[in-house]
């Protein structure tokens, strides 16, 4: 078992406990603004985080030498340590696990076109703190002064997922009292965005329509979402307001294809049973799906093949907030994972914008048209990515 915890108390090891949400996002920074924009139309235009001050927590040396995506992934974890509110965490049992696709690759564009326009000479010595990776966890864990695990997940479009997973399974496992995890990403760069038109993945049409039988393509966006994970018994002593438990979580891989999901969904179905399995649960106790439903038309057509076969005829109500946000790449699973706790917390299903005409291919409850009640029930938060990397997670109710 990945985790080893259920809605009922710990199976094998620490109940992980949700204590707090940072987010930004196209639709809203904070989860208040995100919240809202999750219920409202697509935005219009391109699905850049357009509002995004680094001087709100930044200096101007501190912006100056961190890239976008990292000083993304510090704002989130800024505003998901606030939100948890009285940590006063051990330093030496805190950790950070936060994901990303590209990392710095907006750094990386600038300087191989100072490098030809310049010469070798005037290429900034900060490219390779800029660009790597691992930037966004280091950045997040000098500012917290936390000297636990401080890691980074790069398994492209599942990386928000499989970072939150292990941030879970370090607390659970007993090696972290508190662990800050999710991903960032800010990747719309012009070579970035040329790349993956070229490579058809992007929509002509400029929508995202996931599970809709117009889906043509994802729509690019930049963002990142956080969590703060918590020994439950400690959140309880403290008096910490749970959003949620982190009940479950599982990664397998495709083994099929670098772009490509295999046919038919089997790997990312074998995902979400472990998911469940991790859990404790079974999938009838699964009140909501939020999916990965990027609006390609192989990706979404798989995910729904493999939902039929994990949940049969009965699957739970499914909505992709990809049709507001937009793919988040590297960032994604994490948005979805505060948009997952924020359903149980709301007791409301997001709908899918950009859902109009049903595919007659996908048998889906696809929510749609409007906000849809939700009892509080366990969640599960799906995330597929290039190379054949799944990732699931499960949140049940606190």
């Amino acid at each position: 078992m990945l985790l080893g915890t259920g809605p009922s108390g710990p199976v094998a090891g620490r109940r992980v406990a949700v204590t707090g949400l940072g987010v930004l996002a196209c639709c809203g920074i904070g989860t208040e603004a995100f919240w809202s924009g999750l219920l409202g139309p697509a935005p219009a235009g391109e699905r850049r985080v357009h509002d995004f001050d680094p001087d709100r927590w930044l200096t101007a040396k501190e912006t100056r030498q961190l890239d976008r995506f990292a000083q993304f992934a510090v704002a989130a974890a800024d505003l998901a340590v606030a939100d948890a509110g009285g940590l006063a965490a051990d330093p030496e049992r805190s950790g950070v696990v936060l994901g990303t696709g590209v990392g710095g690759l907006e750094t990386l564009e600038t300087q191989i076109a100072v490098y030809g326009a310049k010469g070798a000479r005037r290429v900034s010595p900060r490219l390779v703190p800029m660009m790597m990776s691992n930037a966004g966890a280091a950045a997040v864990s000098i500012r917290l002064g936390w000297h636990g695990p401080s890691e980074s997940v790069i398994t492209a479009c599942a990386a928000g997922a499989h970072s939150i997973a292990h941030a879970g399974w370090l607390v659970a496992s007993g090696r972290c009292d508190v662990a800050l995890s999710g991903a960032a990403e800010a990747g719309m760069t012009p070579v970035g965005t040329a790349a993956f038109a070229n490579m058809t993945a992007l929509s002509t049409a400029g929508a995202s329509r996931p599970f809709d039988v117009r889906r043509d393509g994802f729509v690019m966006t930049e963002g990142a979402g956080a969590l703060v994970l918590e020994d439950w018994d400690r959140a309880v002593a403290r008096g910490a307001r749970i959003y949620a438990e982190l009940a479950g979580a599982a990664s397998t891989a495709d083994a099929h294809h670098i772009t490509a999901p295999v046919p038919g969904g089997a790997g990312a179905a074998t995902c979400m049973r472990l998911a469940l399995a991790d859990a404790g649960l079974g999938p009838a106790d699964v009140g909501h799906i939020n999916a990965h439903g990027t609006s390609t038309p192989l990706n979404d057509k798989a995910e729904a093949d493999a939902i039929a076969a994990v949940f049969g005829p009965d699957a739970p109500p499914v909505t992709s907030t990809k049709g507001v946000t937009g793919h988040g790449l590297g960032a994604s699973g994490a948005l979805e994972a505060v948009a997952s706790v924020l359903t149980l917390t709301h007791r409301v299903i997001p709908p899918t914008a950009g859902y109009e005409q049903p595919d007659p291919e996908i048998a889906l409850d696809v929510v749609a048209g409007g906000p849809r009640p939700f009892a509080p029930a366990p969640v599960l938060s799906n995330s597929f990515g290039f190379g054949g990397h799944n990732g699931c997670l499960v949140f049940v109710p606190a």
